[in-house]
């Protein structure tokens, strides 16, 4: 079974902004019991796959609450095996169920400040993002209720869509030139920047 705690101790951040989000985390998970869980309104963990064909090519969400693109994911809702929760993630929101999840190891670790929703009364609160990569041969998916659209696009295409505020997605893409630049992709145990 995927221990957070446990695999945030081993990975190794890409920059020194994923090893501050790495280390504010594991500060989180220490002082909070409840952390993947959406009572804690400090914050709570959630997860999500960065899907990817070998190509350069990403699958990328036009999120309907957000109205941003980005990565697929979701809250734990209590679970904290962050993997399986990706796994449920992209199929509720894809449809997919036939890919490779490259390695076991986290893809990326990104904190989000989500803004108070006085609709739902959630405050202002944090996201503990962990996120996955998967690849995917087949380009066919569905789109979900919880998107305005889900699309193919290039490496390029991907950073023209993407809020240039959002570091993380944006970091993501990066690690992902990197692994097919370095045509390190089809095979990694960890992750070695």
């Amino acid at each position: 079974m995927f221990n957070l705690t446990e695999e945030l101790m081993k990975y190794r951040p890409f920059d020194d902004k994923e090893k501050r989000d790495v280390e504010i985390t594991l500060s989180f998970l220490k002082e909070n019991n409840n952390c993947f869980d959406r009572s804690n309104l400090k914050g709570h963990v959630t997860a999500g796959a960065f899907i990817a064909d070998k190509k350069g090519n990403i699958l990328l969400n036009h999120h309907k609450k957000s109205n941003m693109w980005f990565q697929f994911g979701g809250h734990c809702d209590g679970e904290s095996d962050c993997l399986n929760v990706a796994k449920r993630e992209v199929l509720e929101e894809t449809g997919l169920e036939d890919f490779t999840i490259t390695s076991n190891s986290i893809f990326d670790v990104g904190i989000a400040h989500i803004p108070d929703n006085a609709k739902r009364s959630e405050p202002e609160h944090l996201h503990y993002d962990i996120n996955f990569l998967f690849i995917v041969d087949a380009h066919n998916y569905v789109i979900s209720n919880e998107s305005l659209d889900i699309k193919w696009v290039t490496i390029d295409e991907a950073l023209k869509l993407v809020n240039k505020d959002d570091y993380s997605m944006l970091r993501m893409i990066k690690k992902y030139k990197y692994l097919l630049d370095e045509k390190i992709l089809s095979s990694y145990d960890e992750l070695n920047w």
